[in-house]
């Protein structure tokens, strides 16, 4: 009598042990692909700009343009222009061309930050001594805004980022 019910019970446990690991093995070889062509397509890119997070500005370091670098602060009250939105508009702006694939290399030079640019579902956190990279192609051209997404301090809410697709 127990001698029957064990051998039920170990093919039950082959059942549970074998089956999951088929649908794991299913969804990793597509994984994998995946991963390895998003692998190569950031090595295909015409312009890499480096974003580094201070507290609190952003700093770009054009990597194929030598000596293109710069900080970007946030404008203060009594430097902005009529028409100029409040707490997003920068001293240097990031301008980069349209229909370009541009990789993204982003860290931090002090705490967490996140380079965020919801209108363009962009969203990488640079960590310090890390180096974050995204590729993208913008297709239209316009300005676009965000800002650190990352709690990083107290004036964490004045880091904006302006980029300019020309």
């Amino acid at each position: 009598y127990f001698k029957s019910k064990k051998i039920e019970y170990q093919f039950g446990e082959l059942l549970c042990s074998v089956f999951p690991t088929l649908i794991l093995v299913m969804q990793m070889i597509p994984s994998l692909s995946l991963l390895y062509y998003y692998g190569l397509m950031n090595l295909d890119s015409n312009l890499t700009v480096k974003v580094t997070g201070h507290q609190w500005y952003w700093s770009y370091e054009f990597s194929d343009i030598p000596g293109l670098e710069f900080d970007s602060y946030m404008k203060s009250l009594d430097q902005l222009e009529i028409g100029e939105p409040r707490l997003l508009e920068v001293d240097n702006r990031c301008v980069v061309p349209c229909d370009t694939n541009i990789r993204f290399c982003i860290t931090s030079g002090d705490v967490i930050h996140s380079w965020a640019l919801p209108s363009m579902s962009i969203k990488l956190d640079a960590m310090s001594g890390i180096l974050s990279t995204l590729s993208y192609s913008f297709p239209v051209v316009g300005i676009f805004y965000g800002q650190c997404s990352e709690i990083c301090g107290a004036n964490h809410s004045f880091m904006p980022i302006r980029l300019e697709v020309t």
